[in-house]
């Protein structure tokens, strides 16, 4: 098992234990591997965002380009045009995927060392409505490459809905519809281009079937995100950031429920996780082994985390808290209660 774990402060690489950090006291905010590749994205604040690249599995880092937006033709646009952060990673046919705050989607076809801005969406007047879910400011965090055709990618944007290119990028259409929004007015709340996806995950052996942890609640399609239905009946709470999917099962996904909108913690402080196995007609409340008293662990979008057999997870929390289950869900082993708080975890 080799897991990457990003935090607030470092990059952890497990491989049955905890390693020494990579890049102690940095905020590391996304981190892919691609083949002998490993990338990480800092956030440094006042020194900005950068993007680091290792070729002998972390022993060594160079840093490589940024992604970097153009002038901005006008001081009254809302969205300045400016990298805020890089909030995910992707990778397919030789091709990088960068998801940034503020709601702008990069590529890079020469591993990082040069990133373009994809305008054909960036230049969609729809973006002028789009605000920010979390942060100041939109941000694309899901980016789901059909594993038939890398050409087809699915993007989760908080807060601007879902939206599908079946060209690379070279055209746009919005993909949110059955989606509604609980936080806008009725005359708006189905509106797809204003919808708050908090993540979007594809199954990898049903390519068709998309899952959604939505603000306010669970959503699925079976249709390639050509609509969406809420799912009915979810345990404990329909809010939370997260979820994952079963690379084999698109039936099976998980989820980890919340508090809704100021609060922000687990359910009556006891942190569980909320899995399906028949495509969300039910679900069970997964307990062992996690905190059930005084547990304020938020479990942010990119948090937890499905390995390629579908039967390990990995999931972290806000206050640094780390779980490993290797049957599903059913049970959890903590490997750490003192990590940074963990924005991020990935199976390699």
């Amino acid at each position: 098992m080799r897991l990457f774990v990003a935090t607030r402060k470092g990059l952890f690489v497990i491989n049955e234990k905890i390693g020494a950090p990579h890049f102690l006291g940095d905020p590391v905010t996304a981190v892919l591997q691609d083949g002998r590749d490993w990338y990480a994205a800092l956030n440094l604040g006042h020194f900005g965002v950068k993007l680091r690249r290792s070729t002998n599995r972390g022993e060594t880092w160079e840093e490589i380009a940024s992604p970097a937006y153009p002038p901005q033709p006008s001081p009254d646009e809302k969205t300045p045009w400016k990298l805020v952060q890089v909030w995910t990673l992707e990778a397919g046919e030789q091709r990088l995927w960068a998801g940034t705050i503020p709601g702008g989607l990069f590529t890079s076809t020469d591993r990082g060392a040069s990133w373009q801005l994809v305008e054909s969406l960036w230049n969609r007047p729809e973006r002028a409505e789009w605000v920010g879910g979390g942060y100041d400011y939109p941000g694309i965090h899901s980016i789901c490459i059909d594993p038939r055709d890398a050409r087809r990618v699915t993007l989760g944007i908080s807060c601007g809905g879902v939206w599908q290119t079946r060209d690379a990028g070279a055209s746009w259409s919005l993909a949110a519809k059955g989606m509604y929004a609980e936080f806008m007015p009725p005359e708006r709340r189905e509106d797809q281009n204003i919808q708050d996806p908090h993540r979007v995950v594809q199954c990898p052996a049903r390519p068709e079937a998309f899952w959604a942890q939505h603000h306010n609640g669970i959503f699925r399609s079976t249709d390639g995100a050509a609509s969406w239905q809420e799912v009915a009946g979810a345990p404990v709470a329909k809010f939370g950031f997260a979820v994952a999917v079963h690379p084999k099962d698109a039936d099976t996904a998980w989820f980890v429920p919340a508090q809704k909108d100021e609060r922000r913690v687990p359910v009556d402080a006891a942190l569980c996780v909320a899995r399906t196995r028949d495509g969300g007609k039910s679900f069970q409340a997964l307990r062992k082994g996690l905190p059930q008293e005084q547990a304020y662990d938020l479990v942010y979008r990119h948090g937890l985390s499905v390995d390629q057999s579908g039967n390990r997870l990995a999931m972290g929390s806000t206050t640094g808290g780390l779980w490993i289950s290797e049957d599903q869900g059913d049970s959890w082993r903590c490997l750490s209660t003192h990590l940074p708080p963990i924005y991020a975890v990935r199976f390699a």
